[in-house]
């Protein structure tokens, strides 16, 4: 059996995030047979600040925290759905990334344990294509960057321009862009399979395996310096 994780971000409802991660779910049950996806939304759940006790193996996390780290590392893949506001994710999404820490690093704090689990990112906002080229995707690379510290491997990322029923009004869109929901589609499908093959001997694509290996070794020969 293979599982994803889709956490949601987003607030709005409806949703230009939930209908473009539906979309990619749609893809890839078409797939994989065999697949269970579970669904989260961050901002239903109840997710303390963090804190530096969160590191201390002592510290009883609270529940929504326990199940939403339960469903990480049983996951084969994870998929994450945010808007982006102001240059940056949601500060719960953010919060969550930080959170992450106490499972996904080891007691170094220098090395990552999700031993290369795959993640695609989907990312929607107002401003167009060519301003997440320029600009906007510098000021979230934080979130693969991450992922990738915390032993992870981004597989793919999706940016959807333009997310605005008019000038200064947000709202669905994509539901008028075939093209985006389509690409969502075949994007969910290749991401599926690899999850399955991960899922199965814990194999990644030829070079997200090469370049996890790299940023590996990289963590282990830091950790000797320090």
């Amino acid at each position: 059996m293979t599982r994803l994780l889709v956490l949601i971000a987003g607030t709005n409802n409806p949703s230009n995030g939930v209908l473009l991660a539906s979309a990619f779910a749609e893809g890839a049950r078409s797939a994989v047979n065999d697949l269970t996806i579970d669904t989260v939304k961050l901002a239903a759940l109840k997710i303390d600040h963090f804190r530096l006790e969160f590191y201390d193996p002592a510290c009883t996390q609270e529940e929504d925290f326990c199940a939403l780290q339960h469903l990480v590392e049983q996951a084969d893949g994870v998929v994450i759905a945010t808007p982006v506001w102001n240059f940056s994710v949601p500060a719960h999404l953010k919060n969550f990334i930080d959170r992450m820490g106490s499972f996904a690093l080891d007691a170094t704090r220098s090395r990552g344990t999700l031993k290369g689990k795959p993640f695609f990112l989907i990312f929607t906002g107002g401003s167009p294509g060519a301003a997440w080229t320029g600009l906007m995707r510098k000021t979230v690379s934080f979130l693969p960057q991450a992922i990738k510290y915390f032993g992870g491997s981004v597989l793919g990322q999706h940016y959807e321009p333009r997310c605005m029923e008019g000038h200064g009004r947000f709202g669905l869109v994509v539901d008028k862009r075939p093209e985006s929901l389509a690409r969502m589609r075949e994007e969910g499908t290749r991401f599926a399979r690899s999850a399955a093959h991960y899922a199965l001997d814990g194999s990644l694509p030829i070079r997200h395996g090469m370049m996890h290996k790299a940023y590996s070794l990289t963590q282990r020969l830091l950790a000797i310096i320090r």
